[in-house]
């Protein structure tokens, strides 16, 4: 077995874990993780509380599976929103004429110029207070540049294929083409960006509300417990920061290898 093929399988194992464990988190949680008990606050870990509670009494170990769901459904749906817009825009540029295709990419790159959590934090001040919805919104329609560029480069390769040149001659609409002749051509060669693209949601989402600019603590996700680690480190309650900043990390390495995974298994297809 390779080594590569041996790291995919053990970080697919790690993700699912903590996949199933968020989703059937009330089956192992001990503690109701919305309930602020404020006679336990900043306790360490013990046999009562295993990873210990936060700033608020909340049990920790409660916490971290139950808001797992908040940041993984984050992730998602922003990035359903950017893959969309990215499949959207990107067969439109590799379909158009010379001179769209290179105003269209022009304003791409103009975009990717700027750092996406600075358009974040700008279209997050129009829509007002942060909410899950609001979150991924702006996650997703900052994010699409660098897929839809990909998508671009292989539709460019597709567009005078004869499969699609018939459909066009045929009358075949814009979405037609794309759905039943160029998705199925190009999905495999960007699922490693999406898949990607789905930890840097995550992790976007957790640098906002260590900033302060995410998610209010009462919406318990992994991103609003790392704001709480900010009093952590001035309080010394290491097990706040560390503990969930080791799920973090441990998802998105994960989640990174898995793209990377499918990044090599296309290239490799391709040389076939």
């Amino acid at each position: 077995m390779k080594s590569t093929d041996f790291g995919f399988r053990i970080a697919l194992c790690l993700l699912g874990i903590i996949i199933l464990g968020c989703l059937f988190a009330n089956f192992i949680i001990p503690y109701d993780p919305t309930y602020m008990n404020l006679g336990e606050i900043n306790q360490p870990p013990s046999e009562n509380h295993i990873f210990g509670t936060d700033t608020l009494g909340r049990d920790l170990f409660s916490v971290i599976w139950y808001g797992g769901r908040i940041s993984l459904i984050i992730g998602l749906f922003a990035t359903f929103i950017s893959t969309v817009i990215a499949v959207v825009y990107g067969t439109a540029s590799g379909l158009v004429s010379q001179r769209l295709d290179d105003i269209m990419m022009r304003f791409t790159e103009i975009l990717m110029s700027v750092p996406q959590i600075l358009l974040v934090l700008f279209l997050q001040a129009i829509m007002g207070e942060a909410s899950v919805i609001s979150i991924s919104i702006v996650i997703g329609i900052t994010g699409w540049m660098a897929v839809a560029k990909m998508v671009r480069s292989e539709v460019k390769q597709l567009r005078n294929a004869g499969f699609v040149m018939a459909a066009r001659s045929m009358g075949g609409g814009f979405f037609y083409i794309l759905w039943n002749h160029l998705m199925p051509n190009f999905m495999s060669a960007i699922m490693f960006m999406i898949v990607t693209n789905v930890g840097g949601s995550i992790a976007l989402e957790a640098t906002l509300s260590f900033l302060g600019l995410g998610l209010p603590t009462d919406i318990i996700s992994w991103g609003s417990l790392m704001s709480l680690s900010q009093r952590a480190m001035l309080t010394g309650c290491w097990w706040m920061l560390l503990i969930p900043g080791i799920f973090l990390v441990v998802t998105l390495i994960c989640i990174t290898d898995i793209g990377e995974h499918l990044r090599t298994r296309n290239r490799r297809d391709r040389l076939v």
